[in-house]
């Protein structure tokens, strides 16, 4: 056993020698190929600047309508506030059963910076960063003048809420009985793209001059995984899925120089839907109903200088399922900002 142990002991010196020799032998090898870097790098450099600003400048919208910063560079400080909740209506046995769950709402702070309009920024979770938030959220957003998306993933375990049946007093549900996974997905075309621009309102890489709107094609698709804790060690295990598609209309309007005020809405109707509870080994597989919808409404106020600019913005995502027994899931998710930027 001595041996065995002083010989592994051994051979974990000499790798971890090995592997440090091996460390300072690459960052040694990069130091000495970067003396001769400099000069192709400033030539790399200046030919991506020269073809991101060629396809930035590059001309095929109406200038009347809308136009690009001159400046290169944008930084942009944001704090966002989002929120999830959950509401079912059942009835079983003849009795109408309601229940309504809130998750905690999450509060970041997030820095950006955009040159030519290509951006890359940063969040962090104050709440988090303490351990007082346990949830976990993506959002990704891309707003182009034609087309663009939203992607948003939750994962909740903090709802609260309550839960009553007809005829019998309401029962508080506390934290922890249920567990959400949600991926909400929204995509959008816009019609009148050369008059038109969502980038205007949300990602600030075009500025509308004058007001305009477009009709708006629009695709929607929402999955969810939840699990409810019930008496008896019991486990609730719900699976949703539903795609949609649709048509709506976004408007920008300019009430005076340096103002952009952005409402838009994108109703899709439910065109697959797939939903079954699983309780033990007994499932229960619900009937779509038509119609059934996912809509996604967005919202900005944008006020602007000729260096920066500050302003609100918002997305809200509501999706409505019903079966043919009367069961009822109505899933809402919103996502709100407060933003600075500076351009230079």
């Amino acid at each position: 056993m001595t041996r065995e142990f002083v010989s592994t002991t051994i051979l974990k010196q000499i790798v971890r020698l090995l592997m440090c020799r091996g460390l300072c032998a690459v960052m040694l090898s990069v130091f000495v190929w970067g003396m001769n870097l400099p000069l192709s790098a400033q030539s790399l450099f200046r030919r991506i600047d020269s073809l991101l600003t060629a396809k930035y400048q590059k001309i095929s919208y109406d200038t009347a309508y809308v136009t690009r910063p001159q400046t290169k560079w944008t930084v942009m400080a944001r704090l966002n506030l989002s929120g999830t909740s959950v509401e079912v209506d059942d009835v079983e046995d003849g009795r109408h059963l309601r229940s309504e769950m809130e998750a905690n709402s999450k509060a970041t702070l997030s820095l950006g910076v955009s040159y030519r309009g290509i951006s890359l920024s940063a969040a962090f979770n104050p709440a988090k960063l303490i351990g007082k938030y346990h949830d976990y959220e993506l959002n990704l957003n891309v707003y182009r003048r034609d087309f663009g998306f939203d992607i948003i993933y939750h994962d909740a375990k903090n709802f609260t809420g309550w839960y009553r049946q007809e005829g019998m007093d309401r029962i508080e549900l506390p934290d922890g009985m249920l567990k959400m996974k949600t991926l909400n997905v929204n995509a959008y075309y816009a019609i009148n793209n050369r008059r038109f621009s969502y980038p205007a309102a949300f990602s600030h890489t075009y500025i509308q001059r004058r007001s305009a709107g477009s009709f708006l094609w629009a695709a929607s698709g929402m999955g969810q995984h939840a699990s409810f804790s019930l008496e008896q060690e019991q486990e609730l295990k719900f699976k949703m899925m539903n795609i949609g598609i649709g048509a709506g209309y976004g408007y920008n309007f300019v009430p005076g120089k340096g103002w952009l005020l952005h409402i838009s809405a994108l109703p899709t109707l439910v065109v697959y839907s797939k939903t079954s509870f699983t309780l033990g080994d007994e499932r229960r597989d619900l009937k779509f109903k038509f119609p059934d919808f996912i809509v996604t409404s967005r919202m900005s106020v944008v006020r602007q200088w000729s260096k920066y600019f500050l302003g609100l913005s918002g997305i809200f995502n509501l999706t409505d399922v019903d079966d043919k027994d009367d069961f009822n899931v109505l899933n809402t998710k919103w996502f709100s900002r407060a933003f600075f930027g500076l351009r230079f």
